[in-house]
C-alpha cells in the first residue's frame, strides 16, 4: 500500500469542468449539475483502495447527512480498472448501492477530469465554494487505517459547515494520503 499525499492545488484555483457518467443512473454528469449550489465537493475514490474502504461508511454518511442541505457532492472513480477490475463501472455502481450513497458517483475512464483536478490519491477531495473556487483540500480526518483513531470526517465536516454557513474555511489544511491514482500506461 503506497501512501501518496493529494497535490495541495492553490486555494482558489477554478473548479475545472468535466462531463462523466454516473456509474449508478448512466445520466451525464457535470459541473453544470451543480449550478446554483453554494458548494461543491468533489471526491476522488475508487473501490479497492485500503483507504477509501477505511473511510466509505463515512463517505456515505456525508452523503447523508448533507443530502438537504445547498451543497453538490459528486464520487469520481479515474483507476485504470483494465489493470484493476475491482474499479471497473460495474465494480463501483455496485460499491454505491451497497454504501447508499445519495450522490453520482462517475467513472473517468479517460482520467482527464483526474489530471485537471490534479488528483493524485484515492480518497481525494476538493471543496468549492459557491463561485467554484478552491477552499477546501485536504484530508477527511486524522483516522488512517491502523492508526487507531477513530473516522469521523472532522476536517472535511468543518470546511463544509463554513461553506454553507458563508464563513471562511481555515487555511491551515493536512493532505488526504491514499493509494496514487492507477494511472494507464502511456
Amino acid at each position: 500500500m503506497a501512501l501518496t499525499p493529494s497535490t495541495m492545488l492553490a486555494l482558489g484555483t477554478q473548479a475545472p469542468d468535466f462531463t462523466l457518467p454516473d456509474v449508478v443512473s448512466g445520466k451525464k454528469i457535470s459541473l453544470d449539475s451543480f449550478a446554483g449550489k453554494k458548494g461543491l465537493l468533489v471526491m476522488f475514490i475508487c473501490r479497492h483502495c485500503p483507504y477509501v474502504q477505511h473511510v466509505k461508511a463515512e463517505l456515505a454518511r456525508i452523503g447523508k447527512d448533507y443530502a438537504s442541505k445547498d451543497l453538490g457532492i459528486v464520487a469520481i472513480s479515474a483507476n485504470d480498472a483494465s489493470n484493476y477490475p475491482d474499479d471497473a463501472p460495474d465494480q463501483l455502481k455496485e460499491m454505491a448501492r451497497e454504501l447508499g450513497f445519495t450522490f453520482p458517483f462517475c467513472y473517468d475512464e479517460q482520467q482527464e477530469t483526474a489530471k485537471t483536478y490534479q488528483a493524485a490519491c484515492t480518497p481525494d477531495f476538493f471543496l468549492y465554494d459557491e463561485e467554484r473556487k478552491l477552499v477546501y483540500r485536504g484530508q477527511l480526518d486524522e483516522s488512517r487505517p491502523g492508526n487507531g483513531k477513530p473516522v469521523t470526517g472532522r476536517d472535511l465536516r468543518l470546511a463544509l459547515d463554513a461553506v454553507l454557513a458563508g464563513g471562511r474555511v481555515d487555511p491551515n489544511q493536512r493532505p488526504s494520503v491514499g493509494c496514487n491514482i492507477k494511472w494507464k500506461a502511456a
